[in-house]
């Protein structure tokens, strides 16, 4: 079994222009939005921090090491771009500790901006959104990017970016070994190839409903995810009132994170994901041996504050998502893209 990744479909069709992204750091900003204020105290220390060309979890090790924690008591909202300048929250268990005198730590690269307490630990997927300011050089037809522009805020594919597959999708052929049998003992390692796996095939039913055409349009037994919540219902036969939803974008067309149990849909839309789970059963096997449950993600994302300029053959390019976005698969819609240096994790 290899899982590819060079297949999968457009909503506005592959870009003609092609392009440079992160050829440095600073071309792509990245600014995690919490959605709260830390209350101020607390047994858990928030740490504002600015990164720039480092690993989210390496940091993390780092600033364990200095409070003279263990690394399970450092925690992160979400995992953040390491080719880029990121700003984002890490949270510290510090029981019954005082806070660490920070200006003595020194990791180049990082700069803590804020120290605040709290109540609760920071745990994944905690922040609402993250905001993005990028830079895309040496377009090779602005103007069809341009053109491009002007949808994006429709929505584009909620695909899960080349960064969840590692560099040269490095996680996705461990995760395949894997599979296979070899076993992988550091556990940061095995979750990341699971994660890979696991986005995968949630890609690939996005995919597969862009080729049938149905990416938009609701079948029967769809299950929608009402916007900003987890929660979700199936639409067992789509009518007048769940197409006013959607166009209003109170509800989300979902597809699966696959793991143990039964899917959720109904009718066509079971059949076209079942459809999909057959063509990779160790895949689906190997996922629900893991333990993973099943979970639903929605088809769309759509990028909100949008901004953007136009100098020459540069755009810099600014817009919102939700927690869990990818940003390249916005400008995947934009540009073929080459990314220097290669993504990280």
């Amino acid at each position: 079994m290899r899982l590819e990744t060079g297949h999968w479909a457009y909503l506005l069709g592959k870009p003609v222009s092609q392009g440079v992204m992160k050829q440095q750091p600073e071309d792509f900003i990245v600014r995690e939005k919490l959605g709260f204020e830390p209350c101020g105290e607390g047994e858990h220390l928030f740490l504002w921090i600015r990164k720039t060309g480092l690993n989210t979890a390496w940091l993390a090790e780092q600033l364990a090491r200095f409070a003279g924690v263990h690394p399970r008591n450092v925690s992160f909202s979400g995992r953040k771009d390491k080719h880029a300048v990121t700003e984002q929250w890490i949270g510290l268990h510090l029981p019954g500790k005082q806070d660490p005198d920070w200006s003595a730590f020194q990791v180049p690269g990082a700069e803590i901006l804020r120290a605040v307490r709290h109540n609760k630990k920071l745990r994944t997927g905690t922040h609402k959104a993250n905001q993005f300011e990028l830079t895309l050089k040496g377009l090779s037809a602005p103007d069809s990017v341009v053109e491009r522009l002007n949808h994006l805020s429709d929505g584009v594919p909620n695909y899960f970016g080349e960064q969840r597959f590692g560099m040269n999708d490095g996680n996705l052929r461990l995760g395949e070994r894997m599979l296979g049998g070899e076993i992988i003992r550091d556990r940061q390692k095995r979750s990341m190839c699971i994660s890979a796996l696991r986005s995968w095939l949630f890609n690939e039913v996005i995919n597969r409903r862009l080729r049938g055409s149905c990416f938009s349009q609701p079948l029967a037994g769809d299950i929608m995810i009402l916007r900003g919540s987890q929660s979700y219902f199936c639409a067992d036969e789509p009518d007048s009132t769940l197409i006013s939803r959607l166009a209003e974008r109170d509800i989300m067309i979902s597809a699966p994170l696959w793991g143990k149990g039964d899917l959720a849909t109904k009718g066509q839309a079971l059949a076209l994901e079942q459809s999909v789970a057959l063509e990779f059963p160790e895949l689906i096997q190997g996922l629900e041996q893991l333990g993973l449950e099943q979970d639903r993600r929605s088809l769309v994302q759509y990028p909100c504050e949008l901004e953007w300029q136009l100098n020459g053959d540069t755009l810099k390019l600014s817009f919102e998502l939700p927690s869990g976005g990818f940003a390249t698969s916005v400008t995947r819609e934009l540009i073929q893209t080459e990314n220097h240096p290669a993504e990280g994790n």
